[in-house]
């Protein structure tokens, strides 16, 4: 990392870092297993040495303790160390973007997933990453019809590909004057973010708009005409931006949306699912095409993909979602594993 040829190539001394880092994990453990390890070793010559007596005894009572201990330790360890070796999905280090779309419930949709974006920013705080707002449709009442959110930090991807699908809340909505539940549902989409070198997108294929910012942002609304809109021609996607001040970074991070979902495309293709794939994973927003259900007459959340409940609706909503995801980081690892 430090020769001058990789100083001066930002993807490349990025690449490195997160080999660096990823190593670090892997190192420390190994460390502390040796460690154990040749203590344990040491314990069970002790043991094997002794002669009888009251006081070997007792020795030998908190010599099998000691071993005990050590042993569930080593297992521990050697598991954790099974599990950081083992082939990666080299996507999960990646950054992401993440869609967020009202689905079914109207106005209580447009409010559930304004909630959903604001636990994913309290998430990727709590992380360390870095969180930023590239497109918001708000709508009257502080709800909003879609967003995208560029999320960076390392392992990004790998923690929140499992938000991907429809989530579904239970609640009497602030627009309901009768005091019934409703349900309605908001989708999620959480895409890797790719490097240049991983899909080339032309210029002559692209037809770029610029518009004026709507939204917050003071004086400079609606004064100067710094929004982006990219449409990649052969395929007719769209995407927006229009959280900076600069066409170029508005560009810049509109191109970045627009090849992480050109490279899921090509993933796809690639499986002969596209449709199918995309449509898997978010749905149409219909209410049985859940994910997860967020209960506010009993403040639970459950994922029905594995079944786990959480019993603290106000603690993940502000971002708490380690228990969850990191429950299912660990239930798709060992599929994976199982079958490698």
């Amino acid at each position: 990392m430090a020769r001058p040829e990789v100083a001066s190539d930002p993807q490349a001394y990025a690449r490195l870092s997160r080999d660096y880092s990823e190593l670090g994990d892997i190192v420390a453990p190994y460390r502390r297993a040796l460690r154990i390890r040749e203590q344990l070793e040491q314990s069970r010559r002790e043991l094997a040495n002794m002669s009888s007596g009251a006081s070997d005894d007792e020795l030998g009572e908190l010599l099998k303790g000691d071993i005990a201990e050590k042993e569930a330790e080593m297992a521990k360890l050697e598991s954790q160390l099974h599990k950081l070796v083992a082939p990666k999905d080299p996507m999960d280090a990646k950054n992401c973007i993440v869609e967020i779309r009202a689905g079914a419930g109207g106005e209580e949709a447009a409010l559930f997933a304004s909630q959903l974006l604001n636990m994913y920013l309290a998430f990727a705080t709590r992380r360390g990453w870095s969180a930023s707002i590239m497109d918001l449709n708000e709508t009257g009442l502080k709800g909003i019809k879609e967003a995208v959110v560029e999320v960076r930090g390392r392992g990004a991807y790998g923690w929140l590909r499992f938000e991907s699908g429809v989530h579904r809340v239970q609640r009497v909505p602030v627009t309901e004057s009768s005091g019934r539940i409703h349900t309605s549902t908001a989708t999620v989409a959480v895409l890797p973010e790719v490097d240049d070198v991983e899909i080339d997108v032309k210029e002559a294929d692209l037809r770029i708009d610029v518009y004026r910012s709507s939204g917050a942002g003071g004086q400079h609304v609606n004064k100067t005409s710094s929004a982006i809109r990219i449409t990649h021609l052969p395929t007719n996607l769209v995407v927006t931006c229009q959280d900076e001040r600069s066409q170029l970074q508005n560009k810049e991070k509109a191109l970045r949306v627009l090849k992480s979902k050109l490279f899921q495309m090509e993933l796809e293709k690639q499986q002969s699912e596209l449709v199918e794939s995309r449509r898997s994973q978010v749905g149409s927003g219909d209410r049985s095409e859940k994910i997860r259900t967020y209960n506010y007459p009993d403040s639970r959340i459950t994922d029905h993909r594995i079944g786990i409940k959480v019993h603290d609706l106000e603690g993940f909503f502000a971002g708490g979602l380690e228990e969850m995801l990191g429950a299912l980081r660990t239930h798709y690892e060992g599929e994976r594993l199982s079958k490698s």
